[in-house]
């Protein structure tokens, strides 16, 4: 788990979005960036998606791979090209832009 939690889709799925959310330590703005990815996730892209939270204070060598430089960042490791958006998400709507996530659409009726 690489110093980090992980929330995962239903048992014996694989998920098809694999997000790591980078923070360092539990401030205030780490926090809103986890629940703000948890809602867009929960509302765009349910039971498909992988969250690892990767807590640089815990393991600040893994800042490298992903070259982070401000935190939170988020990085969507899959479906590729690797993309990365960085701040709280408090956004919604940047946030889909920026991870190429296609809004759920609500069948008319």
């Amino acid at each position: 788990m690489k110093g980090g939690t992980v929330d995962k889709p239903a048992k014996g799925s694989h998920p098809e979005w694999q997000l790591r959310l980078y923070v360092a330590g539990k401030t205030p703005r780490c926090l809103a960036a986890l629940e703000n990815l948890r809602q867009v996730c929960e509302a765009h892209l349910p039971g498909r998606y992988e969250i690892e939270v990767i807590d640089l204070l815990v393991n600040p060598r893994l800042a490298a791979g992903d070259q982070i430089l401000a935190v939170p960042t988020l990085v969507r490791k899959f479906p590729e090209p690797i993309r990365k958006i960085i701040g709280d998400l408090s956004n919604s709507e940047r946030v889909l832009v920026g991870l190429d996530v296609q809004p759920v659409r609500k069948a008319a009726g």
